[in-house]
């Protein structure tokens, strides 16, 4: 199978919490947010992945998406927004929820992956913002097929997988994750039922424990351990 190699970068409480807002400090939450991009970019690699509602929380601004009926019937395929682009903002939206103001987030191209349940209006809404979309799946997003599509349309050899859990744990259970960098905060946050690094869908058929290999450690300034795992034995 042709897909992009996979690296999960989190940050996440000792407790392996990943909600910022829990913490209620501001400074606190700005200081390792600037960690957490920091160490983004020590990697190599051509998009970014985040469910939706990450990406509505933290990229979208909450905008709501303009649809209008769509002129004709639009085929359940895939739809380049721009042809030319290098760099990818990779939204998971399987019901079409998300809105924009741009097409790119961050300088990066936008491309939504959706169910074919979405609407017409929706799909025509992403054609005149010049988003591109792919289907993967029917009603339930197949991972395995996005990721395929992912290196077939669009020129992706890595991947960052960055949130939320949820999308994460169902990575993780479909064994499409290569490599893990978690930045494990100096935080015990103990917040109930709160979102951790990796959330296994109740939908989904869990599989067994995935056994990790640490491949490098490092300590960093402010108390902040950067650790770095393999998903398959070298």
């Amino acid at each position: 199978m042709k897909r992009p190699h996979v690296i999960c970068h989190m940050m996440s409480s000792v407790d392996g919490k990943i909600l910022s807002a829990n913490w209620k400090d501001e400074e606190l939450t700005e200081t390792f947010s600037g960690y957490f991009e920091k160490y983004h970019e020590t990697f190599t690699a051509q998009a970014w992945i985040c469910g939706r509602v990450t990406m509505e929380r933290d990229f979208s601004g909450g905008v709501q998406p303009d649809l209008q009926p769509a002129p004709h019937p639009i085929a359940r395929k895939p739809f380049i927004g721009d042809a030319h682009a290098t760099s990818f903002a990779i939204a998971v939206d399987a019901h079409g929820r998300l809105g924009w103001d741009a097409s790119t987030t961050g300088g990066d191209h936008i491309v939504e992956v959706l169910t074919e349940q979405v609407s017409d209006e929706y799909l025509y809404y992403l054609q005149r913002q010049h988003i591109s979309y792919l289907f993967a799946g029917r009603t339930e997003v197949d991972f395995t097929l996005a990721l395929e599509q992912l290196a077939t349309l669009f020129p992706i050899q890595t991947l960052m997988l960055e949130g939320g859990g949820h999308l994460n744990g169902s990575l993780l259970n479909a064994g499409l994750i290569d490599e893990l960098s978690l930045l494990l905060l100096p935080i015990a946050d103990g917040t109930p039922q709160s979102p951790t690094t990796f959330e296994v869908s109740d939908y989904l058929r869990k599989g067994p424990a995935t056994r990790l290999y640490l491949a490098e450690v490092q300590q960093l300034d402010n108390d902040v351990v950067w650790l770095k795992y393999r998903f398959k034995a070298v």
